[in-house]
């Protein structure tokens, strides 16, 4: 599912210091030891303590003296006497820049954890101001795109038309760099940068499909791992295939409860109190739409952006519900289109990041081939879940023709680590419950932390003083609950969002999710 790759906020300076990675084949024992990052100022509004610095590693970690790429860091450097070392953020994606997570991170932590950690936020292989930063096609999701749904043979040609051109320009663009873009390469490159920080074991801190990549680097690097947190797990059994038919089937979950909620609010929205009947509205505004696009931009699948992020995150809910009103009630597209600048228009960000996710898990895993299969999935997936099901479907076909061969996924089952500390949400449609249910299993002496009717999509740092509390006493102290059952500890949902209103904890939630995107 999608991924907004988000350039860090008020472009931070030039990085600066380029390093040569050291090959990771390195014994514990026998590690050479590796020159200091050079750490500039770059400072942004939000986050005037951010660090930068780059570091160069191996296209090829097999080929450790081959061609250099170069990793962007950054870094709010510890204020404790005591330093507990590195905590490693991500975002998620793939495609997410991680640059201004690490100042999210640092500010939202409590103080006195923070003060222990060198946050290091990181843009991945191909992100942002790493480089190099694929851009297979810009403008690839420019309005209007085809309508998603394939009802006429003329709608799925012209979709399948699209995906295969993307592929086609990834592999003219980038054939010499493309086996490389994948998550045990990723997980390499973040061994390369705790060589760089001249530590022994980091802790890191994922979401997303920053939990997968974690998982990964966990699997492959385990006595380096000091903690770990992971948040809103991807299924490391599905990846990526099977992950994006479950998506589906939660998303349309998720957008039900959408629905239910605007009806509960029919005082101000004037939609109906029957969520049945506000879904009925919806689906004739996406024909309307698809027939004239609103404002000339906003088609059936540009509407389908425009609320998939409320499957992500419920704090959005207030500003689509009163585009969808206005649209409907009022004939008033204006409001929809803003909805779909702000949260579904794709920029050059965006292109970069759909660049690294299609690459990614194109790469990572085995995708059918043969777009029958790809058919009769989708058209029984989306006679159950008719949301996003076919927006998706889209998204991720260029797998189908993609120019490089599929890799076999990492087995992440692991009893070699710490205890690691999981947090998850019972409905999260992203990362479906099942993920982290999977992942606890799979990792030995693991922790899991369940928030009990929860919808959104990262739930750690979003206002929850419960999850809150179990994160910053595992990151002061590496203590997590222990509890017979499915779950060590459970924690209460954060409360719905109110009619046009942001409470303090929903405005903290939307800056993460404006750094976590759309996966």
């Amino acid at each position: 599912m999608k991924k907004r790759a988000v350039a860090l906020c008020g472009a931070a300076a030039a990085v600066a210091g380029m390093l040569s990675a050291l090959p990771h084949s390195a014994s514990a024992d026998t590690e050479p030891r590796s020159a200091g990052l050079a750490w500039t100022k770059c400072p942004t509004k939000n986050y005037p303590r951010l660090e930068c610095a780059s570091l160069k590693v191996p296209l090829d970690h097999d080929r450790p003296g081959g061609r250099q790429i170069t990793l962007a860091l950054s870094r709010i450097e510890h204020t404790a006497a005591k330093s507990q070392g590195p905590l490693l953020v991500n975002p998620g994606g793939p495609g997410g820049s991680g640059l201004a997570l690490a100042g999210f991170v640092a500010d939202s932590l409590p103080a006195k954890t923070a003060a222990q950690y060198d946050v290091i936020g990181f843009d991945p292989r191909g992100v942002g101001k790493s480089s190099p930063a694929l851009n297979c096609s810009p403008g690839h999701f420019d309005p209007v795109r085809p309508p998603s749904i394939p009802d006429r043979p003329v709608v799925e040609h012209a979709n399948l038309d699209r995906a295969r051109g993307f592929a086609e320009a990834c592999g003219k663009k980038y054939r010499d760099v493309l086996p490389y873009i994948d998550t045990v390469s990723a997980a390499q490159d973040v061994d390369a940068i705790r060589r760089a920080l001249g530590v022994s074991k980091i802790n890191y801190f994922g979401y997303s499909y920053g939990t997968y990549l974690g998982a990964v680097y966990a699997k492959l690097h385990p006595e380096r791992v000091r903690r770990m947190v992971l948040d809103s797990i991807v299924d490391p059994t599905g990846v990526w295939y099977r992950d994006n038919l479950d998506q589906d089937i939660a998303f349309n979950a998720r957008h039900e409860a959408f629905l239910a909620w605007v009806a509960r609010h029919d005082a101000t929205y004037r939609l109906g109190t029957d969520p049945a009947e506000v879904g009925a509205k919806w689906s004739r505004m996406r024909e309307a739409v698809t027939e004239n696009p609103a404002g000339g931009r906003v088609g059936g699948g540009e509407l389908e952006d425009t609320f998939l992020p409320g499957g992500y995150f419920d704090g959005y809910w207030p500003d689509l519900a009163k585009a969808f009103a206005a649209y409907v009630n009022d004939k008033k597209p204006e409001p929809l289109v803003a909805a779909y600048e702000k949260l579904g228009a794709v920029d050059t960000a965006g292109d970069n990041g759909y660049s690294i996710y299609a690459a990614v898990q194109c790469r990572d895993a085995p995708w059918p081939r043969d777009w029958n299969v790809w058919r009769a999935d989708n058209r029984a997936v989306h006679d159950k879940a008719p949301f996003s099901t076919w927006n998706n479907a889209w998204y991720n076909a260029p797998c189908a023709f993609w120019p490089t061969e599929s890799l076999t996924p990492t087995d992440v089952r692991n009893d070699r680590l710490p205890p690691v500390l999981l947090f998850q949400a019972t409905d999260d449609a992203a990362t479906p419950y099942e993920g982290g249910a999977t992942l606890h299993r799979a990792l030995g002496r693991s922790s899991f932390v369940v928030e009990q009717g929860g919808g959104n999509h990262g739930i750690t740092l979003s206002g929850s003083s419960c999850l809150d509390g179990y994160l910053s006493k595992y990151l002061d102290t590496g203590a997590v609950p222990r509890a017979e059952g499915p779950a060590d500890a459970y924690c209460e949902r954060q409360p719905d969002p109110k009619p046009q209103k942001l409470t303090k904890s929903a405005t903290r939630g939307a800056s993460l999710h404006a750094l976590l995107g759309r996966n």
